[in-house]
């Protein structure tokens, strides 16, 4: 098959000798094509984004997507191998921004919508070249010619259809919460987003007098109030007991304070008591809050109950900031207190607090603490470390923020979930139960809308007559064109459903006849990726068959970061629209790390170069040493 190898001949130049021979026989193809009518082994290609230069971590997933779909090969099996690439979020938009010059969304909307999304879409291949050598040269046979992406009017129409699935589900919906938000990229995360990107990080946990107002104690007596998030008092509005508890009031070198009865004597040590009442006889009860800027008094800055509220730890008294906090929100709302932003949506605080105007939310702490000391309301200051959410992409820390942002309700099918789990075979298979198990176990909402412009926009109309307001999910560019105002062809050579030309377009409401604007969010681009086993076919305006037969797949494999990342958005979009499981078997490999233990991608650029170690090993070697080194059995 090869002339003889010459004595001193490198590994490397061995293996360019292979590849010269399987490109000049076309051996991939010919391996799918001595297959046909053979039964099917389904394997998904999960889609990388190709914006920035491959790096050796990606060369382990793919020795293992080509390593099984060869030997199914092998044993008769005919494995349909379709490359994919991800186009759409953030990390493209960050991209784009760093070749612009500029930072934030004012700096785009300036820049322009359209030009902006041009630069994206442009940016997306800009390295398909070097991820087409480097595959190609590890060995891994996928077709990358009929790649699928996701960008493509094709994939963004399943992805409607889909979203019109769920909306007529009812499992599609518009809720006010606190939620997951990157104040740097000024959008809303959804929580397999925020398990990307936890950090350890030092805080510090202040212990803060709230002074009584008019209560039975007489004066110089306070509420004693821990906090985590000190940057969040400018935003108080009430003080959350437990109702059950029981609190104590106790005199303390001076003043009197009032905690848990259960913490009393750690917090305040040996000293007269007071009084003693529930935690439903203190609701009521008046404080004056250390800030009211937004002069919420009259409404606010009371006691209530909350049965969140614990006495293991801190005071058993909670401050409650309802813009910052989901149970403080919930709590906040049960109560008919106020919801103040002190802090904006760039993550900056409003000018009514005037001491840190313009400051941003985590640089306020010291700020706050310095205050509170100054003015005789801080009682005691410890720091400690614990696991912080920061935004997966640009490694800002993430504020938890309320607003207005549309929602997947797949809680109301966490059993079933839960139950199609068991159907998967993992490996390692303690993924299942642990890692992936828990995950579902403590399921939250998806947040499924962003406020950005490169993505999937989210084709949800509203009627503009204050009177109506009716919302309409349009699930095909067929329906789309049918409801517009305006004359409008999907099948013109120029049709994009993204922002800005989709924003343009207007419909007709079905209900009052008036004027209806789309929503300006785009989507969560993991929606797009666990799209993939339909969207990748156009499913269901064509291909049905062919999907019906290649769902769900035989074999995906990515790494760790994927339980809650790509192998979640499958598993739930699988369950939600279809009731089935979206993959029979997965690996989910280690990952490879730097030289500081940190997990290596291009978002913290410190990527290996596979080259080099190809060069010099042959990439036979590379992927042996990934298969061995760390095995996902152990």
């Amino acid at each position: 098959m090869f002339e003889a190898v010459q004595p001193g001949v490198s590994y490397p130049a061995l293996e360019e000798k292979v590849l010269e021979f399987w490109k000049q026989h076309s051996t991939f193809q010919r391996s799918l094509e001595l297959r046909q009518g053979s039964p099917t082994y389904v394997f998904y290609e999960g889609p990388p984004t190709a914006n920035g230069k491959p790096g050796v971590h990606h060369v382990q997933a793919r020795a293992y997507k080509d390593l099984f779909p060869r030997y199914k090969t092998m044993r008769g099996y005919q494995v349909p191998r379709k490359a994919g690439w991800d186009c759409h979020g953030l990390p493209v938009e960050i991209e784009v921004e760093k070749k612009l010059g500029f930072s934030g969304k004012k700096a785009i909307e300036d820049y322009g919508v359209g030009p902006f999304n041009q630069q994206c879409r442009e940016s997306v291949m800009e390295y398909e070249g070097l991820w087409r050598q480097m595959t190609e040269r590890i060995g891994y046979w996928v077709d990358l010619d009929q790649a699928y992406m996701t960008m493509s009017n094709e994939f963004v129409e399943s992805c409607w259809w889909s979203l019109k699935e769920l909306w007529n589900k009812e499992l599609l919906y518009l809720g006010y919460k606190v939620v997951p938000y990157c104040a740097k990229d000024g959008t809303p995360l959804s929580s397999h987003e925020v398990g990307l990107g936890y950090k350890e990080v030092r805080d510090p946990s202040i212990f803060v007098r709230f002074p009584l107002i008019d209560s039975p104690l007489g004066e110089n007596a306070s509420l004693l109030v821990l906090t985590t998030t000190p940057w969040t008092l400018p935003g108080n509005v009430a003080a959350a007991v437990h109702p059950n508890l029981q609190y104590v009031a106790r005199e303390h070198e001076g003043e009197v304070l009032v905690v848990a009865e259960s913490l009393v004597d750690k917090l305040l040590g040996e000293g007269q008591e007071r009084g003693r009442w529930s935690g439903q006889e203190l609701q009521g009860w008046r404080y004056r809050a250390p800030y009211d800027f937004f002069q919420v008094a009259e409404r606010g800055h009371r006691v209530i109950a909350a049965d969140f509220v614990t006495a293991e730890d801190g005071t058993g008294i909670v401050h409650i900031a309802p813009a910052f906090g989901a149970d403080d929100l919930q709590a906040g709302k049960a109560h008919g207190m106020p919801v103040v932003h002190s802090v904006d949506a760039s993550g900056h605080f409003l000018p009514e607090v005037e001491f840190l105007a313009g400051t941003w939310f985590k640089d306020a702490d010291p700020e706050v603490i310095r205050d509170l000391k100054e003015r005789k309301l801080l009682f005691k200051r410890q720091d400690y470390v614990h696991s912080y959410p920061h935004c997966w992409r640009c490694r800002n820390p993430l504020m938890y923020y309320a607003t207005d942002s549309w929602f997947i309700a797949n809680t109301r099918l966490k059993d079933r979930l839960i139950e199609k789990n068991q159907e998967i075979d993992w490996h390692p298979p303690h993924i299942q139960q642990g890692r992936y198990g828990d995950w579902l176990n403590n399921l939250v909402g998806w947040a499924l809308s962003r406020t950005r412009y490169w993505g999937t926009p989210l084709p949800i109309w509203i009627c503009q007559n204050g009177e109506c307001g009716h919302k309409d999910c349009i699930g095909s560019y067929q329906e789309l064109a049918q409801r517009s105002l305006t004359p409008l062809d999907p099948t013109a050579a120029g049709f994009d459903p993204h922002r800005p030309a989709i924003d343009e377009i207007e419909l007709q409401c079905s209900k009052c006849q008036g004027r209806m604007k789309r929503v300006p969010d785009v989507i969560d681009c993991w929606y797009d990726s666990g799209s993939m086993p339909f969207a990748q076919l156009h499913y269901p305006f064509e291909n049905k068959e062919l999907f019906e037969k290649s769902f769900p797949a035989d074999f995906i494999c990515e790494g760790l970061d994927q339980t809650r990342g790509w192998f979640n958005s499958l598993h739930q979009l699988g369950v939600m629209l279809f009731d089935r499981i979206a993959y029979k078997t997965v690996i989910c490999h280690g990952l490879v790390l730097d030289g500081q233990g940190e997990k290596m991608s291009k978002s913290r650029g410190n990527v290996v170069n596979p080259w080099e170690v190809i060069a010099e090993h042959g990439a036979d070697s590379l992927r042996w040493y990934l298969y061995a080194s760390a095995p996902p059995e152990i």
